[in-house]
Parts: structure tokens; C-alpha cells; sequence
């Protein structure tokens, strides 16, 4: 049954495949590129760096879709982002942690804010690029699952988006891999089909975060401070903490290495440092926990920690409200406080939920 959808087009070759698969189904689209900014580097041009949700990348959008013959707008959501997602990533720097930025876009922007303006333009919902999965879960509700090409499968990043909200959204490259995307563009003669993908944090195209904080909270950096062991000798200098995260080995300088980051302390300007096999960790606590089934896990699951890393065989042990504690069967490299600590079933395929990683040992 032909439905108007809105199709959130960044301006890719992954939603420009999808806005044409949402097409061939005969569906009403229309296209909706957010602008969510220029670059925060203020010598970049705005076509150096692999990015997206600009405007250069506005033009792309609207010329994919002239050639499927759908409406195209390109709205302001840059207040909002700034906001939701790059104010908070500048909080937790200060505060030690290490955020994933894309998650933060993903519910706030994608999934609340552009469902809201389908529901203004009376769309049935809206549809992305994501490699990622929405199918019956065992209790007939909407699920997520991984996308079919696990190389590229983002639904990592997809975790704490309401159930009720799976309802009114669309994934049409999840079942595809990425060539099979890129070989549908050009047979479609998509204008996005040869363009590279948008790669790191996309408010911060050359990638140095160092020098992206400074320019976010110039008054939280305090210079200078000490690089010290586990018990407190010091080691070699920083030019300040923020910045750094767990398991960071690039950019110490420190002699008799390699030495990793195991914690970083905003508040004296001390980065501690420790050797390989202490970075690693069975357990986690996670908080502000979201699930996105009705019964929690109570048998055999697994957890991820980081995009593309494997998960591992875990339990869930639920604590308060909002929180759990998860015992991994093997360990895993450096989980950083900020990051992600994602749930999948005992298949590894389906998303049961996942929160925030907060304590690791």
C-alpha cells in the first residue's frame, strides 16, 4: 500500500539508495536534509573532509531527489544539534568521559525531532540509510537487528531509540551490503553513487578533538599537567587532560612504553597511565539502561562495546532503576566511561537494549 514517508537524505549514497527503494515500493516521499552546520574547523573547506549533513551536502541531496522526482527541503536543526548532541559531547570531555556523539544525533534528531515533522507533514514515518534491521521480535513487537553487511551494521548506534518509535521507521539498505548499495546507485545513475562516505565525528572533520574543545570550552582547559602510574610516580607531562580517553597510546610521549590511559582526572589535570594487560575488563556498570523489549534479559546475552568491535558472551544482573550490571565472559580492551555498552540476544543478532557505560573492572 502506497504511504507518504519522509526520507532523511544526508546527502550519501546510503540514503539516496534508500530514498530510491522507498520509491520503486510507490510510496509518497518526501526528502528532508537537515543542515546541522559547517565544520568546527575554521580552516576547512566544506568539501575537504569526508562529512555530512551540510550544506554542500543539501545540493547532493536535492539533486537525487530531482532525478526520482520527489520533493526535497533542507531544513535548520542546527540549534537543535548543537544542543542535543555537541554541547553534551563537550560535558562529558569535562567530566572525563568519552561520548559517541552519533548516538545522541541518532535519537534526538533523527528519530524524535524528523518523526515529529512527518507527523506535521501527515508521512507515516521516516526512513534513513542505516545498516540496520526492524522485523517481529518473539513477542510479535518491532525489534531491531543488526543490518545484514556486519561490516557496516550500525545499529550499535540505534540502541536506545524507543520501541514505539520502530513502528514508524524504515531501514531499506539494512538487508543489503554496501557494494550491492553502491552497484545499485550507479545502475540507478544516483548523483551520490561515487561520493565517499562520511567518516568520525562530523562536527569535526580533521578529527582532532583536542583542538575542537578548546574551541567549544577554551575556559576548561588549564594547560600543562602530570602523567603518572597507578601509584602515582610521575611519568611525563600533557598539554591537558581533556581530550584524552581509556586506552589512548598515541600522543603520551612517554619513554620505556607502550603505556595506555586508564583514567583521566579533569579536575587535577593528571592523566594515569598502565600497561596493556590492566586495560581489560569483565564487568560493567551501565546506567540510564533502556530496553527495548517488555521482559529483560534474564538468560544468555551479549554485549558490545565499541561500533565494529565483536560482542562477548555476558549476563545481565538488573540494579536500581536504570542501571545494570554486566558480566562479560571474556574480556574487552579499555570500555571507557561515555561509551555505549550495547545488548544483543544470545544469537547476536537482535538488540535488547544497552546503557551507558559508567564503571569498568
Amino acid at each position: 500500500m502506497s504511504e507518504r514517508w519522509l526520507v532523511a537524505m544526508s546527502g550519501g549514497v546510503d540514503s539516496s539508495v534508500a530514498a530510491a527503494l522507498m520509491a520503486r515500493e510507490g510510496h509518497e516521499l518526501v526528502g528532508v536534509t537537515m543542515d546541522l552546520g559547517q565544520p568546527e574547523s575554521p580552516n576547512a573547506s566544506t568539501r575537504s573532509f569526508k562529512r555530512c549533513c551540510g550544506l554542500p551536502d543539501a545540493e547532493d541531496a536535492r539533486a537525487v531527489a530531482r532525478g526520482l522526482g520527489i520533493r526535497h527541503y533542507t531544513v535548520n536543526y542546527r540549534r537543535a544539534f548543537h544542543d542535543a548532541v555537541i554541547e553534551p559531547f563537550a560535558d562529558d570531555y569535562a567530566a572525563g568521559r568519552t561520548p559517541i556523539p552519533c548516538i545522541a544525533c541518532n535519537r534526538v534528531l533523527k528519530f524524535d525531532l524528523l518523526l515529529r515533522r512527518a507527523e506535521s507533514l501527515g508521512a507515516r514515518g521516516v526512513a534513513t540509510g542505516h545498516y540496520a534491521r526492524i522485523a517481529p521480535a518473539p513477542d510479535g513487537g518491532p525489534a531491531l537487528y543488526r543490518g545484514t553487511d556486519r561490516d557496516k551494521d550500525q545499529s550499535y548506534f540505534l540502541f536506545d531509540i524507543p520501541r514505539k518509535t520502530l513502528e514508524r521507521v524504515r531501514f531499506p539498505v539494512g538487508e543489503l551490503h554496501k557494494r550491492g548499495v553502491r552497484e545499485l546507485a550507479h545502475s540507478l545513475g544516483l548523483a551520490t553513487a561515487d561520493k565517499p562516505e562520511s567518516q568520525g565525528i562530523c562536527f569535526i572533520p580533521d578529527g582532532d578533538v583536542k583542538a575542537a574543545l578548546r574551541r567549544l570550552r577554551p575556559e576548561g582547559f588549564a594547560g600543562p599537567g602530570e602523567i603518572v602510574d597507578r601509584e602515582g610516580r610521575r611519568l611525563g607531562t600533557h598539554p591537558g587532560a581533556r581530550g584524552f580517553t581509556l586506552g589512548q597510546r598515541k600522543g603520551l610521549g612517554l619513554a620505556d612504553g607502550p603505556w595506555y590511559v586508564s583514567e583521566v582526572r579533569p579536575g587535577d589535570n593528571r592523566i594515569v597511565v598502565e600497561r596493556a594487560p590492566h586495560l581489560e575488563r569483565c564487568e560493567l556498570m551501565a546506567r540510564r539502561v533502556s530496553w527495548l523489549e517488555a521482559e529483560l534479559p534474564s538468560g544468555p546475552v551479549r554485549v558490545q562495546v565499541r561500533h565494529r568491535h565483536p560482542s562477548v558472551p555476558a549476563r545481565v544482573e538488573l540494579g536500581e532503576a536504570g542501571e545494570a550490571h554486566l558480566l562479560l565472559e571474556a574480556p574487552v580492551w579499555a570500555p571507557a566511561a561515555g561509551q555505549a555498552a550495547v545488548v544483543y540476544d544470545e544469537s547476536d543478532t537482535r538488540v535488547l537494549g544497552g546503557g551507558w557505560i559508567a564503571e569498568s573492572a
